[in-house]
């Protein structure tokens, strides 16, 4: 492969979508199968994957990778410049944080579900935690 075909770090990130990805449209499906209903990115702090005005709750579904879910096998750090992935998990973190303490400021609830959460127990269960912020 030719120097000029080699992808660069900011083409690649750039593939990497925010919005309509499997998780959150796995999550979305079970919760409306569930008599939930939601909005989709609201211009709240954070942009929440969905908002459920009726309880005041938003939900973030997360990626394991670049929110870091601790303990999770998904969590790794990539070998080739670990400083600047460390850097940039590290961000992704703290305003992770930030946009629940704002949120919580609102009045809204926040709850989150990982990527590598979702099966049906999890699901019931986050379903559930959302109907009891009435």
């Amino acid at each position: 492969m030719d120097i000029v075909d080699r992808p660069t770090r900011s083409r690649m990130m750039s593939g990497i979508r925010g919005k309509n990805t499997m998780p959150e449209l796995t999550v979305r499906s079970f919760l409306h199968r569930a008599g939930l209903r939601f909005r989709l990115h609201a211009k709240l702090p954070g942009k929440p994957d969905l908002v459920f005005p009726k309880y005041r709750t938003v939900v973030f579904v997360h990626g394991c990778f670049w929110h870091r879910h601790e303990d999770c096998r998904y969590a790794t750090t990539p070998a080739s410049n670990p400083e600047f992935w460390q850097h940039k998990f590290a961000a992704n973190v703290r305003r992770d944080a930030k946009v629940r303490e704002q949120l919580a400021e609102l009045g809204w609830r926040a709850l989150v579900i990982w990527a590598c959460q979702l099966n049906e127990p999890r699901l019931r269960a986050l379903a559930m935690e959302i109907r009891q912020g009435k």
